[in-house]
């Protein structure tokens, strides 16, 4: 019976990919990123410096001094890093270690050079992203700050149909992310510490633990969401990082090759060995894409859900946070996952006939080098990695069935709240013990689902992300004119009058 179900599941889902990410999705989402890229004239390349100075460099002197200047006590809102570091939380996951690693060992080392061109693209739609969900969030009567692309599609193109199917697309999209990192999760610590590699048993205890971990934080909403990921995600960050350097130092004399594996199979790929054969043009850029949105998650606008509740009233300055977020998911990690992946391998160890699986290929490159050591810390790693997206995505649900069911009252509100939550974390546990390919393919699908309307609110809206843009600067050069803080008269004299009386909050 459950094999059946498995079965209808994996062909629906196979049919829906192959649509959802064709032809039309490629173009949609390079399209929206390169008339985004012309409209601000490049943004993300001559600001990028001004991107950090304004976003993490302060943020790690404030840290520095054990100061925080960005809390705000006059609505139920969270610092700006906080923000960033719940919206990380969800873009840093397995995608950026086993997502990677799965691109490259079935659409070729040139599905990394697609990743790549989709995050520079990536970084000022996700910049777009996040000015256009604080330019149309809404304050709750309970104070609380909501946004995403649910209400910029409503309340910027005036469709409420859309903005109900860019919400219903999210909910389908948080559950199949969070089934990707919970199946994730089981299989690396199974691989770690049982004997046999695989048990359900053990696969279900996992998924238990997970799912009760995640229901006590997730109660908590936002907030201790927020707490949770400041915390962790630099930590585990920092901590890869520098793993994968010394990695890629180790196999120095391997870098040059690997690049050149990469930039000699853009287009095409033939293995060395015959058990892999050929990949063509569009299976690598799928692969490519289709990873790089999954890492990154430049498209979807599910990172705006976290970014919206950040205390900042400008919303050019958390636009600012976006193009950092992506430059940190793909360029940084994702990268040095590439070249660890890359230099620790030759071409018969990847693609030959007894290649391992993206798991195994990941974790065997830590355990090789630092022996017993590296698999231990790889087994805390990658967990948290995906702990992290999981709770982020849990708030991105919870966010978007709120805006299903907003007509519903406060009390409806809160019931069906709760019965998401419920589910979420009842699926998590079904999710320890599923097929992997199966896991990731679902999610993909849900992803590619969200990004349709998303993608073409972005490109209508494009116009609006140029004048709030340019709004913000012409300030900040002393120009006397009218901020656009919001959408909506009332919350901008509000916004208006709180960068007023605390400057230093909002600058």
């Amino acid at each position: 019976m459950w094999e059946s179900i498995v079965n209808v599941v994996t062909k629906v889902n196979a049919f829906i990919n192959n649509i959802v990410w064709g032809w039309p999705m490629i173009v949609l989402i390079l399209g929206t990123g390169i008339l985004l890229t012309i409209r601000t004239k490049f943004m993300q390349v001559h600001k990028f410096g001004y991107s950090l100075k304004t976003t993490i460099v302060p943020t790690v002197k404030a840290i520095g001094r054990g100061k925080d200047k960005q809390k705000d006590t006059k609505v139920n809102s969270i610092s700006q890093f906080e923000a960033f570091s719940a919206a990380v939380s969800g873009t840093i996951g397995t995608g950026n270690i086993i997502g990677v690693t799965s691109a490259i060992l079935t659409g070729g080392p040139g599905a990394v050079f697609w990743m790549w061109l989709s995050a520079f693209f990536g970084m000022i739609t996700n910049y777009a992203e996040n000015v256009l969900g604080l330019f149309f969030r809404k304050k709750e009567k309970n104070g609380d700050l909501s946004g995403g692309p649910m209400y910029y599609i409503s309340e910027g193109l005036k469709w409420n149909w859309l903005g109900y199917i860019a919400a219903l697309f999210c909910v389908l999209a948080a559950i199949g992310m969070s089934g990707a990192q919970t199946n994730k999760i089981s299989t690396t610590l199974q691989a770690a510490f049982v004997s046999d590699g695989s048990s359900k048993v053990v696969a279900i205890i996992i998924g238990v633990v997970v799912a009760l971990f995640v229901a006590l934080i997730i109660i908590g909403g936002i907030k201790r969401i927020g707490k949770v990921a400041s915390i962790l995600v630099p930590f585990m960050s920092l901590l890869f990082i520098i793993l994968a350097l010394i990695l890629i130092f180790i196999h120095i004399d391997r870098i040059g090759h690997a690049f050149g594996m990469i930039f000699s199979s853009i287009f095409s790929f033939k293995a060395a060995v015959g058990g892999f054969g050929g990949f063509v043009f569009s299976q690598i850029i799928k692969k490519g894409l289709a990873r790089g949105v999954f890492s990154n998650e430049a498209g979807l606008g599910s990172s705006v859900i976290a970014h919206s509740a950040s205390a900042t009233r400008e919303p050019v300055k958390q636009g600012l946070w976006g193009i950092f977020e992506v430059f940190l998911d793909t360029f940084v990690v994702c990268t040095l996952t590439a070249l660890v992946i890359l230099t620790s391998y030759n071409e018969e160890q990847l693609f030959g006939a007894q290649a391992v699986s993206d798991t195994a290929a990941a974790m065997n490159a830590f355990s090789n080098v630092f022996g017993t050591f590296g698999t231990v810390v790889f087994s805390i790693i990658l967990p948290l990695f995906a702990f992290t997206t999981i709770l982020a995505w849990s708030y991105y649900g919870e966010k978007c069935v709120e805006f299903l069911f907003r007509r519903a009252g406060q009390k409806g509100k809160k019931v069906a709240v709760l019965v998401f939550k419920v589910i979420y974390v009842l699926l998590i546990v079904a999710s320890a013990v599923i097929d992997g390919e199966l896991a990731w393919a679902i999610s993909d699908t849900c992803n590619g689902l969200m990004a349709i309307p998303n993608l073409v609110a972005l490109v209508l809206l494009s116009g609006l992300v140029v004048k709030i843009t340019k709004n913000y600067f012409d300030r900040k050069n002393g120009k006397d004119v009218e901020p656009m803080l919001s959408a909506y008269p009332e919350l901008n004299e509000e916004f208006k009058k709180d960068i007023q009386n605390n400057n230093e909050l909002m600058n």
